[in-house]
């Protein structure tokens, strides 16, 4: 079962992540307190997603530890394979969701957890931008569901 394990937002560019269990989405806006929140906002700058699982192969590979919001992404998942969804919708909690694009690691955040292999490791596994559809909640542990 595909499904919500972590939660995280930031309120500025230079802060770091910071853990959540609900968070509430405005549709067309964004996550109420992160970052990106704004009026007509972009449809690829609403939430992103991750798979907790391209983070456990990163940290395996290269014996490292990173923590799941350290890669600043807004859902981290689990059992659910971000890439195949591009163009779909899925459902998460009571928020609707439509994948409109990769999320490709920065410079920026090669720099923040510095290693210098991020954006090489990441190209393909940096998970997904979305666009809010409906207005609502998503909390830790939430099914995802694609429609």
């Amino acid at each position: 079962m595909s499904k919500v394990f972590q939660i995280g937002i930031s309120e500025s560019y230079n802060k770091n992540i910071e853990q959540k269990e609900i968070i509430d989405l405005i549709a067309g806006k964004g996550i109420i307190g992160d970052r990106y929140f704004r009026d007509f906002n972009g449809e690829n700058e609403q939430i992103t997603l991750i798979e907790s699982e391209n983070i456990d192969y990163y940290n395996n590979k290269f014996k490292k530890n990173f923590n799941y919001l350290d890669f600043r992404r807004n859902i981290v998942t689990k059992s659910i394979q971000l890439n195949d969804l591009i163009g779909k919708t899925l459902i998460i909690g009571e928020i609707t969701l439509r994948v409109n694009d990769l999320c490709r690691p920065c410079k920026d955040l090669q720099n923040k957890l510095g290693e210098n292999n991020i954006i090489k490791e990441f190209l393909r596994k940096g998970g997904v931008r979305c666009e809010i559809l409906t207005s609502g909640r998503i909390q830790v542990g939430d099914k995802i569901l694609i429609s």
